[in-house]
């Protein structure tokens, strides 16, 4: 039998090629079917809002619908959970909220570890958090809500998203260092715990700026101090927390993930349309201007970076603290 040395190296190097272009192929192939979005927060949170700005973006580029579906309770467990159960093709994709940094110290027992059975896909938005009030609360400004909570003491609640979301931490660092005890009030979510702020029936917030910016402007909650170390454009001559209590920063950020062991090429084509998004002049002019956002551009490898480090950060304030889940 003759032996072609020449035909047979040419045959072994299109076999070591196909997995490459196997990758190829299904990135290119990707999405081929509608990609479910879950949310771990009720509608109107600042999770769900953000969702529904990307899908549509998503939609159009990829030509599959993007399609955004909320599973709120236990503080976005058990969206989270689904995702990690959900096959890794890329159909099953997850909305980050900063609870992925805190839910590993606030519940010991859960079935999942973030950073190792999820794939970080890309950052979104990081938002500052507002100090605000109901506009009854005879408050202007942050030293006389810290006043008139040293001099009603227990008698004054604060909504939050839910336990070891950004505005419960928010809330325990600021009672923590003016003072106060400001009583927390947990919510599936921010929509449903702006309508009890507004309502009167909690009189303290520190919901992210997405969830509160239109509230604030229609005159439904006054905003005290936005809890970033710097002003947000969002809500001009508006202080920093900072500014009357020494060290105190807090902000929330947001992206997306996927069920661990997704194939890299998916990933990165996910990331790909999501950082050319967060470009597109309207959804920038919506996270930047109206939400006073800083945009979490960068590859997947950043975002594993960011959430990585917001957990350790995190996780020191929540033992320090003694924060537990209830």
């Amino acid at each position: 039998m003759h032996f072609d040395r020449r035909k047979f190296l040419h045959i072994a190097a299109g076999a070591a090629a196909l997995p490459s272009l196997a990758g190829t192929a299904r990135a290119d192939a990707y999405p081929s079917r509608a990609v479910r979005i879950l949310v771990g927060f009720a509608a109107g949170s600042t999770t769900d809002i953000l969702g529904r700005l990307l899908s549509p973006w998503l939609t159009a580029r990829l030509g599959q619908s993007f399609i955004v579906e909320n599973r709120p309770g236990a503080a976005a467990n058990i969206a989270t959970e689904a995702v990690v159960k959900s096959a890794p093709d890329g159909y099953t994709l997850l909305m980050v909220a900063p609870v992925a940094g805190t839910n590993g110290w606030l519940y010991p027992h859960l079935s999942y570890d973030f950073l190792r059975d999820l794939a970080p896909v890309s950052g979104i938005v990081r938002v500052p958090n507002v100090l605000e009030v109901n506009p009854s609360l005879p408050v202007k400004t942050v030293p006389e809500l810290i006043a008139y909570a040293k001099a009603n003491a227990g008698k004054l609640s604060y909504a939050s998203a839910g336990i070891g979301t950004a505005s419960h931490l928010a809330g325990e660092m600021f009672n923590g260092m003016t003072g106060v005890n400001i009583q927390h009030v947990p919510y599936h979510g921010d929509g449903p715990a702006m309508i009890d702020l507004m309502g009167g029936q909690v009189q303290v917030g520190f919901a992210t700026m997405t969830a509160s910016i239109s509230h604030i402007r229609a005159g439904k909650l006054r905003p005290l101090a936005v809890t970033t170390t710097t002003p947000s454009p969002a809500l001009p001559g508006t202080p920093c927390v900072s500014e009357f209590v020494p060290g105190y920063e807090a902000s929330s950020w947001f992206g997306v993930a996927a069920p661990r062991a997704t194939p890299a090429d998916i990933v990165d084509r996910l990331n790909r349309e999501i950082n050319a998004g967060l470009g597109d002049a309207k959804i920038k002019a919506r996270l930047v201007d109206d939400m006073g956002g800083m945009l979490l551009t960068g590859s997947a490898a950043d975002f594993r970076k960011l959430i990585a480090a917001e957990t350790e950060k995190w996780g020191k304030v929540i033992r320090a603290a003694g924060i537990k889940a209830e």
